[in-house]
């Protein structure tokens, strides 16, 4: 068996705990300056990247393969790729079409809008579920549920 299971070397340990901490540092570094809309809650891009930068800073602590500065560079390019997106799509109508989703109207008045429903597969059971979030014991005429572009379901009281 050529690779250990349980502990292979303390210099083994000792790269990862001085690679996890730089970058650590760093991703916090990098987050800091890139700004708040980096991991924000916003759209499939900034969903992804998210779940990229952590994969890449898992990779970048536990690879051997992997040299510190390359981790480095390749968090530094999520970020400023992320960064580039965000600065496009608030200054392009047109990529913003392209980037963002619109929101969806999943109940009118208390009526079901099943053709919305289908298509963005959400079932009854999470509008019920979303109602029970807000306090709200069961569907009215009164109230209007929109799936939001993060995907959350938002429920509220129609004018």
């Amino acid at each position: 068996m050529d690779t250990p299971i349980f502990f292979d070397s303390w210099a083994g340990i000792g790269r990862i705990v001085v690679s996890g901490i730089l970058a650590y540092a760093a991703l916090i570094l990098m987050l800091r300056i890139s700004g708040k809309r980096t991991l924000s809650k916003f759209n499939a891009f900034d969903f992804i990247v998210t779940i990229c930068l952590g994969s890449m800073l898992a990779t970048v602590i536990i690879s051997k393969s992997v040299p510190l500065i390359e981790g480095f560079v390749a968090l530094g390019l999520l970020i400023v790729l992320q960064f580039s997106i965000t600065w496009l799509s608030v200054r392009s109508q047109a990529f913003q079409t392209l980037i963002k989703s619109n929101p969806t109207l999943l109940v009118h008045r208390g009526v079901y809008q099943d053709q919305a429903l289908r298509a963005e597969r959400v079932s009854k059971e999470e509008i019920v579920a979303a109602l029970h979030e807000t306090g709200r014991a069961e569907l009215s005429v009164d109230h209007c549920v929109v799936l939001e572009t993060d995907g959350t379901l938002n429920v509220f009281k129609a004018v």
